[in-house]
């Protein structure tokens, strides 16, 4: 019986387009069949936010957003509100869920699709390298395995893509390297510039080891010199056509965001508005100005942490757990049984390619202080490979009934989540139902304790925020309150609460002032209203020549701006903390706080 089924799988393995047609719609028919029990995800990271503002923003027409007058209220990770209001995230993820938007009416539709794209790149990259058969099996893995219960396609992280970009290059290769025709080489273009637009440095990493060994193919196969001319234009015309018109998008998007067509967006946005680098070689930078606790507390707070955890795991520790969530997710146990064969596969050149390949990317994976599996999604289609290189050695050596059962085991385990699934953003998702069928537009001002956890975020908006029928802004000191107010005097202004259980929402009063106050910034920020003047900061607290505790001073402080004053020990230092001092000594050291 299973001889059987194996013949006409065989047989159904030979007619290629079908089966990469097959590979491309299955996920979505499965996935849309369990949409009763797995509903379509609600975001709840910030990362999934950010990729959802750029899907937003091409679906109206726009690179980026113009600043909004009202914009330090809107401020959130991952994303600039000042030059640009924009996200800080690279474009090819927000783009296939602004198609999605666009043709079926939610971003998650662009999620589903590039999913079945990922899943089609994915077996036309198997066919390129191994026997039909094998391809058949591998693509059937891969849909089993990263589609339906993954969380890539069950949330916006934007995995799909990288994975997509780096199976077009990586199944091009084989081809050129057999036959020069333009279209794979249109492929491989198209590869590398997805990839420059949803993994930049791992794609770099993996792009260009592949790129060398196709001018090295070519260089070194011996033709006529009129025949190595037209190889060489049917594999450069396309190449070089598609990359430069990519690197001029990528130039022009970038000077729409920060004003310098060589620095890609997330760059600027780290060099800028965070701390901890990106690399755990690299050292951190002054603290910026952060407006709001949140943000501090994610900035200097969460980042700061996962740097110097990275910094202090280091081999073996550190990066042996990096290593084991990919491993968790691209391989598990059942595909690691193939790599078993790996002492056969060095021997074959080009296998002991792919191994190297993988060698390089792994520690360039693991010098990056966070890590996700999307991370690595470019090198997706290289570990299905690699795993049924060694299927393939594995049945030569132990024959067939270990291998059909380590398939079988691949068929039953597919990965469930992966490693940031998050059950959550129903709660604000709630909310936002709760108030769609409720009459008018509204405003809703969020209000965090000081414990708050910096990764359920609640403040992040549409592209167009004015015209919005719902805009999420943070709680600030009582005058900016009401200046958010009154710009969106046409509104209904709620209070949320998410730290309470569960998440209230009330209807805003501008009398109860806010709890916790807003967090000090310093003296002159332009940003906050209230302080702005330091001369009318002064103004505004009684002092008549008396002189008082810095408490107290700052208990004054509070009460006439209505923003927490900073921790008063430098300014009664190294005198008791009861010691009285005048107005004009603690407004000197007030000055110099931030």
């Amino acid at each position: 019986m299973l001889t059987r089924l194996e013949s006409k799988l065989h047989h159904l393995a030979g007619h290629r387009r079908l089966v990469i047609l097959l590979a491309a719609v299955t996920p979505l028919i499965l996935r849309g069949l369990v949409l009763p029990l797995l509903p379509v995800p609600q975001p709840r990271v910030q990362d999934e936010f950010s990729h959802l503002l750029v899907a937003d923003t091409f679906a109206h027409g726009r690179l980026v957003n113009p600043t909004h007058p009202m914009a330090v209220h809107f401020e959130s990770m991952h994303m600039l509100v000042t030059p640009v209001y924009g996200s800080a995230f690279p474009v090819a993820p927000g783009l296939a869920m602004a198609a999605g938007q666009l043709l079926i009416g939610h971003p998650w539709a662009g999620v589903w699709l590039a999913i079945a794209f990922m899943s089609g790149a994915l077996c036309w990259m198997l066919y390129g390298w191994l026997p039909a058969r094998w391809a058949l099996a591998g693509a059937a893995v891969a849909v089993i395995r990263f589609t339906v219960l993954s969380y890539w396609m069950n949330s916006y992280y934007g995995g799909a893509m990288a994975a997509a970009g780096g199976a077009l290059v990586l199944g091009a290769l084989p081809r050129l390297q057999r036959r020069r025709r333009w279209q794979d080489a249109a492929l491989m273009a198209a590869g590398f510039a997805i990839l420059a637009n949803s993994r930049p440095y791992e794609g770099v990493v993996f792009g260009i080891p592949l790129l060398a060994a196709l001018v090295w193919t070519m260089v070194g196969q011996a033709v006529s010199s009129a025949g190595k001319r037209r190889s060489l234009l049917r594999v450069a015309v396309p190449l070089l056509l598609i990359l430069t018109v990519t690197a001029a998008a990528m130039a022009i998007y970038n000077f729409r965001f920060s004003g310098n067509p060589l620095q890609l967006p997330y760059a600027f946005y780290r060099a800028t508005f965070t701390m901890a680098p990106h690399f755990i070689f690299q050292s951190p930078r002054p603290e910026p100005l952060y407006h709001h606790r949140v943000l501090h507390d994610f900035h200097v707070g969460w980042e700061m942490n996962c740097y110097r955890e990275a910094r202090g795991n280091l081999p073996p520790r550190g990066f042996l757990q990096k290593a084991v969530s990919y491993w968790r997710f691209f391989l598990g146990p059942f595909l690691s049984v193939p790599l078993l064969a790996l002492p056969w596969l060095w021997k074959r050149r080009r296998t002991r390619f792919l191994l190297l390949l993988a060698a390089l990317m792994l520690p360039a994976l693991l010098v990056e202080v966070w890590h996700a599996p999307h991370y690595a999604a470019p090198a997706t289609g290289l570990a299905l490979l690699l795993a049924f290189e060694g299927f393939r050695h594995l049945r030569i050596r132990a024959g067939r009934w270990p291998v059909r059962v380590l398939l079988a085991a691949c068929f039953l385990t597919p990965v469930i989540g992966g490693s940031p699934w998050v059950e959550g953003g129903a709660a604000r998702a709630r909310i936002v139902e709760q108030l769609s069928a409720t009459p008018g537009r509204h405003l809703i001002l969020v209000r965090y304790t000081r414990t708050h956890d910096v990764g359920d975020e609640w403040v992040y908006n549409a592209a167009r925020i004015d015209s919005a029928p719902i805009v999420w802004a943070r709680e600030m000191d009582p005058t900016s309150n009401q200046e958010i107010v009154r710009y969106f005097n046409d509104r209904r202004v709620w209070l949320v609460q998410p730290d309470r259980q569960p998440p209230l929402l009330t209807p805003w009063d501008p009398a109860n002032a806010p709890d916790p106050p807003f967090r000090f910034v310093k003296l002159g920020t332009d940003a906050i209203t209230v302080l702005r003047s330091v001369d009318e900061v002064r103004r505004k607290i009684p002092h008549a020549g008396q002189a008082l505790s810095c408490d107290r001073w700052n208990f004054l402080f509070e009460q006439a701006t209505g923003v927490e004053a900073p921790d008063p020990h430098g300014c009664y230092s190294p005198a008791p903390r009861a010691q009285l001092v005048t107005f004009d000594h603690w407004f000197t050291w007030l000055v110099s706080q931030r």
